[in-house]
């Protein structure tokens, strides 16, 4: 933004902010709910002064809990996932409707799973800790459930990708994961569907870090790349975060192994990269496939030197964007190897997860992991956001 309209906006703000000050310190207002909500409205017209915004930058929801993953249908429809991290939330998948609101989907009893009811409801049929949801552009909804609360052990039974009919809206398919595939401390992320609906991609933050790939007609799935140095963590990058390192109370930082990842359009390649980790890497799928015989032959190229992110996608001009998790930011990694910052915006507190619309229209969470209680007593902020921005030409 320009000098002048920061000016406006703060004077705008503080004027604003001034009334309701007043307002709530009137005798006319007496009602605890009232003075709570001017209390609240004056904490959001003070948010767009706290740091640098960006215009192109829309809100289309705001969510009650922590919120990760995004994606867009082929005919627009919008699905978000909140996973149990720190919380054990009323709703794991849901639809977000035209007006912000969200409704449980495919159903409520999909969404039934609660940690007080652990051993009255059965972890296989039922969303434990939902980290991911993509549609494919062929009528179906992905849903990668590591069954992980708290990012901690796997509930028995719980790992699994979820295929949803998006006519139907019922579940059509589920594929379990056994201890080969999701171990105890495993943890699977995030998932990109072959074009061609064949297979499907996993990324594994857990330990140990791996790639996971999955036969979607047969079942079968089987680990590459498990354990190898470009699915780990790199011990020399720190995760800074609003100017400082980030933190657990007992002062480890955050070790996150294989997160983000990518599909080209043409299915051929798969990039990833760890979040703790400066470097993406990638492999011909079709290596990945090869890999069922012999998971040795599979070998990781790098390709690309970044910084700590979350989300990656891939556009039809073959850019990829990074979320980047130190500046509140969005980068383009172009296909010449230079990356450029796209924009940038205080609201964008640990931008999370990408989703394109059939319009172009580009998606983004902001899922707020530094102000979580992994990193504090309780949430230090709690506005999760949906956010949707337009792509450069």
């Amino acid at each position: 933004m320009e000098v002048a309209m920061h000016r406006r906006l703060f004077r705008r703000s503080f004027l604003s902010v001034a009334a309701l000050i007043g307002a709530v310190a009137s005798p006319n207002v007496a009602d605890a709910q009232t003075m709570e909500r001017l209390a609240n409205k004056a904490k959001e017209l003070v948010a767009p002064i706290a740091g640098e915004t960006d215009d192109r930058l829309e809100k289309v929801a705001i969510f009650d809990h922590q919120v990760t993953g995004v994606t867009v249908s082929e005919d627009g429809r919008i699905f978000v996932n909140f996973p149990r991290w720190s919380e054990d939330v009323p709703v794991s998948v849901a639809e977000v409707m035209k007006d912000g609101s969200i409704r449980p989907y495919p159903n409520d009893d999909w969404n039934a799973w609660r940690n007080a009811k652990m051993s009255e409801i059965a972890a296989k049929d039922h969303f434990v800790t939902v980290q991911s949801v993509v549609a494919d552009g062929r009528g179906s909804l992905w849903v990668v459930d590591p069954a992980a609360p708290n990012s901690e052990k796997i509930v028995k039974d719980g790992p699994k990708l979820v295929q949803i009919d998006l006519k139907t809206n019922a579940v059509k398919r589920v594929y379990p994961f056994g201890p080969d595939i999701a171990g105890p401390a495993s943890y699977l992320n995030d998932v990109r569907i072959a074009p061609d609906g064949a297979f499907a991609y996993f990324t594994d933050s857990g330990m140990p870090g791996g790639l996971v790939v999955l036969d979607l007609n047969s079942g079968k799935a089987w680990r590459v790349l498990s354990d190898d140095p470009s699915t780990q963590f790199e011990k020399d990058v720190v995760v800074q975060v609003d100017g400082k390192p980030l933190r657990r109370p007992d002062g480890r930082q955050p070790l996150f192994n294989a997160d983000s990842i990518a599909l080209s359009k043409d299915g051929e390649t798969l990039y990833w990269k760890a979040l703790t980790g400066k470097t993406m890497y990638r492999i011909s799928t079709e290596a990945l496939q090869r890999a069922t015989q012999d998971p040795s032959t599979a070998r990781a190229e790098k390709y690309a030197d970044t910084e700590p992110t979350d989300g990656l996608w891939i556009d039809d001009q073959n850019r990829i964007y990074l979320s980047t998790i130190e500046n509140d930011g969005v980068k383009i990694l172009g296909p010449d190897g230079k990356v450029t910052s796209f924009l940038q915006d205080s609201r964008l507190r640990w931008p999370d997860t990408f989703a394109q619309g059939p319009d172009g229209t580009m998606y983004i969470t902001a899922s707020h992991i530094q102000d979580s209680p992994w990193f504090h007593q309780g949430w230090a902020d709690d506005s999760f956001t949906l956010f949707k921005f337009a792509p450069p030409k």
